[in-house]
């Protein structure tokens, strides 16, 4: 299981590491898809589950959307919807999008990442 390299956070939850099906954020092992902000982590329905990303509208900045184990395109419906709310959608795959996630989040910066399961 890969793990993250020790940052500080100031307080801010990171995705500590990762494996096939989970993701480690805040130290606690979370199964399937999920949603991580500087507050916390909650599940997600994954691509379909529209919903829960436009609830970070005005919230973050930034969207990490880790993709899985490769890089893929979202539905441009969807990154249409998030821009159109405020929010910067950068794909790539869930790794990816995991360490760019804790890079600008100990930057201070508004982020958030929705993570596919490897």
């Amino acid at each position: 299981m890969p793990t993250m390299l020790p940052t500080e956070f100031a307080g801010a939850v990171p995705v500590d590491g990762y494996g096939s099906g989970f993701f480690r954020v805040g130290g606690v092992v979370h199964h399937g898809a999920v949603i991580v902000t500087a507050e916390g982590v909650q599940p997600w329905g994954g691509l379909e589950d529209r919903a829960a990303l436009l609830a970070l509208a005005g919230r973050v900045d930034v969207l990490f959307l880790g993709m899985g184990a490769d890089i893929a395109f979202p539905p441009r419906a969807l990154t249409a919807a998030l821009e159109e709310a405020g929010v910067m959608v950068e794909p790539m795959n869930s790794p990816s999008a995991a360490r760019s996630y804790n890079v600008t989040l100990s930057e201070g910066r508004r982020v958030a990442c929705a993570l596919v399961p490897l």
